[in-house]
């Protein structure tokens, strides 16, 4: 029993390290910008592999994963739409839809995956059909994050934006940000 009693407090404080590692790189990320983050993640790969188990085990506990969202829609429209996956982690939206997908993250996580900086992503302007951030709107340099989306963006293509409101000091300012970028919201 004793073993087992330091076995179970081991995993715990384990679980506890790797969540405080999570925030802490999460932070770093929100508080840095796009280029800042490549950096840091080539400097340190392990430093990726640890905040993306952090994000899928936070992630878990809710009651809906927004990448399930996502993908439910994709299915729904047309399979010819191309889609561009801005921070795209482990290629979920790329690995259960039929549609033509682009995957960008800083690391990859999947052979699927585009190794760049969401700020300048190797595709040509009016390419895509659907743009993504999936819980990926990170960084001090969002307007450009955010153009660069709009630029590869054809005419009249979607912007699907899914992230936790505590990202956004006022939610509004951010939707009204978005328009004078020239995107209009749809639905919320």
């Amino acid at each position: 029993a004793p073993a087992g009693r330091s076995a179970a407090l081991r995993a715990r404080m384990e679980e506890q390290l790797l969540s405080a590692r999570f925030r802490y790189i999460n932070q770093q990320l929100y508080t840095s910008t796009s280029r800042e983050a490549a950096r840091l993640f080539q400097s340190d790969p392990e430093a990726f592999e640890i905040y993306h188990r952090g994000f899928a085990q936070q992630v878990g506990r809710w009651p809906e994963n927004p990448v399930n969202r996502i993908i439910r829609y994709l299915r729904r429209r047309p399979a010819s739409l191309v889609v561009a996956d801005f921070g795209c982690g482990d290629c979920k939206i790329a690995s259960s839809v039929r549609n033509k997908v682009h995957s960008f993250d800083l690391v990859p996580l999947s052979p699927l995956v585009t190794v760049c900086d969401m700020a300048k992503v190797p595709l040509v302007a009016e390419s895509v059909d659907v743009a993504v951030f999936c819980l990926a709107l990170m960084g001090t340099n969002l307007q450009e994050i955010l153009e660069e989306a709009n630029r590869v963006l054809k005419q009249g293509g979607t912007l699907m934006v899914a992230e936790v409101a505590s990202r956004f000091e006022d939610t509004r300012a951010f939707v009204n940000a978005m328009a004078q970028l020239g995107f209009k919201s749809v639905s919320k």
